[in-house]
């Protein structure tokens, strides 16, 4: 990689930040903030995926019912590496959602026994929880993290303080959604395990954004998006499950993988690698993103996270300024994502997630800035929340913070 290319070169006034835009397909007539709800896939992986299908098309049963179980096996093996465990405790799934449901409705629940959930919860994954409890008679217990968050301590304080001798299993996020928190998982995990509970992390924005080693985290359940800061295409995402759980735990749709044996595969890759007939391309791309998105930076994966961290630390201190409100956690607690608090409106609360706020309509229409803006928690707060991928650079938040202090004045 050249000087330029490496984002190293630059004149006597000091280093030019380099433009990767170009690498992403996004619109370049939007400021595009929001990285963190769906992602966004590079050029270079979208290519690899056009090939692949080019190749199932061509041949769909060679490629099925000769060539997929070993490509799976591969990715697999890929993936496990970068984030810290044994090929034979993973799975792909579409996504997270799908993967926190797979584990909630494999587990044998009795009238009585408790789903703990925090109030920072994921609402689709809430959803599935409800769902479980209500046809099983189990209760979904919610604790409340304080927020503002002073600390790390403060965090696991809440969770363990929730936990009573019915709990059975905690979904606890390792990015928050909309909060945009990084909790202190391996603690969460430990002390809960003191207690006796499993817990089942919902990593949706973990990959790529957090270094993971899930063997010595030892969740009893982790499940992960690749497709959100790995920028893999969207139908990618993984189970991991610890040893001792693997027998339990079912794909949600029980297809051929449950009717056959295949020497040197597990029950628990046969039942998910094959679910029914789908496109299985995006899982085949992650290796791929795993190994290009590294080479765009230097430092690899440590200077991906080291930038995007720093990246979103600045603006949400230059948001916090131009809007008058405080962060609402400590620098150590973000990640690629942050969320600023905005003063109150008077607009009507949005109804759904897809009724969203005015002020952020104004944004996109007015401006040409995608960002979130989020009514959550009790009572409501209005957040804005950021992300920072390498495709965004400073200018993009100073353009929205002089759109925000022009409109809130």
């Amino acid at each position: 990689m050249s000087e330029e290319e490496s984002g190293d070169g630059g004149d006597e006034q000091g280093p030019v930040e380099l433009d990767l835009s170009p690498h992403w397909s996004l619109d370049s007539s939007i400021t595009f903030l929001n990285h963190g709800s769906f992602g966004a896939c590079p050029r270079r992986i979208q290519n690899r995926q056009a090939e692949l299908h080019a190749q199932l098309e061509a041949q769909p049963v060679q490629f099925f019912a000769r060539q997929l179980p070993g490509l799976l096996n591969r990715a697999r093996a890929e993936l496990a590496h970068f984030v810290g465990t044994s090929p034979q405790n993973l799975a792909f799934v579409t996504n997270t959602t799908e993967g926190v449901n797979a584990v909630l409705r494999s587990m044998e629940f009795e009238e009585g026994d408790e789903i703990l959930i925090t109030d920072h919860n994921y609402g689709a994954c809430t959803n599935a929880c409800h769902f479980v409890a209500e046809r099983t008679g189990a209760r979904v217990e919610v604790a409340q993290l304080p927020f503002p968050v002073e600390g790390p301590a403060d965090v696991v304080e809440a969770i363990i303080n929730a936990v009573t001798e019915r709990t059975k299993v905690a979904l606890i996020d390792h990015v928050t959604a909309f909060s945009a928190l990084v909790l202190p998982i391996k603690e969460i995990v430990d002390a809960l395990a003191r207690r006796g509970v499993d817990t089942l992390v919902d990593g949706a924005h973990a990959p790529g954004m957090v270094e993971l080693d899930l063997d010595e985290l030892d969740a009893a359940y982790y499940v992960g998006n690749c497709h959100k800061w790995l920028c893999a295409p969207r139908g990618s995402a993984f189970l991991r499950v610890r040893d001792d759980r693997l027998d339990e735990v079912r794909p949600l749709a029980i297809s051929h993988g449950a009717g056959i044996d295949v020497e040197g595969r597990s029950r628990f890759h046969l039942e998910f690698d094959w679910t029914g007939t789908r496109d299985p391309t995006p899982w085949l791309c992650v290796p791929d993103v795993i190994k290009f998105l590294p080479s765009l930076v230097p430092g690899g994966w440590s200077g991906i996270r080291e930038r995007n961290h720093q990246l979103a630390l600045d603006a949400r201190r230059l948001l916090c300024d131009v809007v008058g409100t405080k962060p609402l956690c400590p620098d150590s607690m973000i990640g690629f994502t942050a969320a600023v608090e905005l003063p109150a409106s008077q607009d009507p609360l949005p109804k759904t997630l897809f009724d969203p706020d005015p002020l952020q309509m104004t944004l996109f229409t007015e401006e040409g800035i995608e960002v979130p803006i989020m009514h959550i928690l009790s009572p409501k707060r209005r957040l804005l929340r950021i992300s920072a991928q390498l495709y965004n650079r400073a200018r993009d938040y100073e353009k929205l913070a002089n759109a925000l202090e022009s409109r809130l004045g």
